[in-house]
């Protein structure tokens, strides 16, 4: 059977990336600057939007995609996984859920959902591995105990450069957001392996970044030998590329792909922002 992938766009894939894939719909995230609405489609104008978001002084935000525009996206596919953010970041797996059920009303039945546990390059990595499940004709049952195991191993970590937008929703205080970025700490943040964030570590600069990094994908005692590690960045592929080149130095990985941001994730990770998962 043809299983097709269905997405959020919170899941950075490129065009290439997505045919390469064989991912059927990336379901668009809305993002808000102020009282401006953004749909993350194909149709945003990245740079422009970024621009705007670096000048706003307004709350920013984002929804989740609505149950209808997932029903759709699965009424599309004969069998499809659809794989969402982390259900502890947003509304998303739960829509996805609701428009399972509407299209099983309308006598679509074969949909699993998956909640990624993770976002941006921890999406990408789940459905590049899904893709692999599925290409090896594995039944439905056995992708997905094979996924879910996968995703409960994933490590994904993230380092930002600016922290405007966390503090703007009140996810870190204005005094803590400005201390940090007055020290140099390059905080590393990532899951805490529900699919929620914590602080990992809080090295100064990019030397003890780097090497923080290292440390983390020595000891998550996670395979590297013929597997791969997703870096996605907001305009900053010089950061992202000093990162693959040291991790590449240190460990046998596959691939190690890089990738730029959607709009959704780069309304968080904010510009020169980072997420790497393996």
């Amino acid at each position: 059977m043809d299983r097709k992938i269905i997405v959020d766009s919170c899941c950075d894939v490129t065009p290439e990336l997505r045919e390469q894939l064989g991912i059927l719909a990336v379901v668009p995230m809305t993002m808000t600057l102020g009282q401006q609405e953004y749909i993350d489609d194909d149709n945003l104008d990245l740079p422009d939007f970024m621009e705007k978001m670096m000048a706003c002084k307004e709350k920013v935000g984002s929804a989740a995609p609505s149950p209808v525009a997932f029903m759709e996206a699965i009424e599309s596919a004969v069998s499809s996984f659809v794989v969402t953010i982390s259900s502890g970041l947003s509304a998303t797996f739960e829509n996805a859920r609701l428009g399972k059920s509407l299209a099983e009303e309308n006598g679509t039945t074969d949909t699993y959902i998956i909640d990624s546990k993770s976002a941006s390059a921890g999406e990408v990595l789940v459905a590049i591995k899904l893709r692999e499940f599925i290409l090896k004709g594995l039944t439905k049952e056995q992708i997905i105990s094979s996924i879910e195991g996968f995703i409960d191993n994933m490590k994904t970590y993230f380092v930002l450069e600016r922290y405007e937008n966390l503090i703007k929703n009140g996810r870190v205080s204005k005094v803590k957001g400005k201390i940090v970025q007055l020290m140099n700490v390059k905080l590393i943040m990532g899951s805490d392996g529900n699919g929620t964030i914590q602080v990992h570590a809080k090295p100064r600069g990019y030397d003890q970044m780097l090497d923080k990094l290292v440390s983390f994908v020595r000891k998550s005692s996670r395979p590297t030998t013929g597997e791969r590690m997703v870096i996605c960045h907001n305009n900053n592929l010089p950061l992202a590329t000093q990162i693959s080149n040291t991790i590449k130095k240190h460990f046998d990985f596959k691939e190690v792909l890089i990738i730029p941001m959607r709009g959704a994730i780069s309304l968080y990770a904010d510009n020169k922002g980072i997420v790497l998962a393996f």
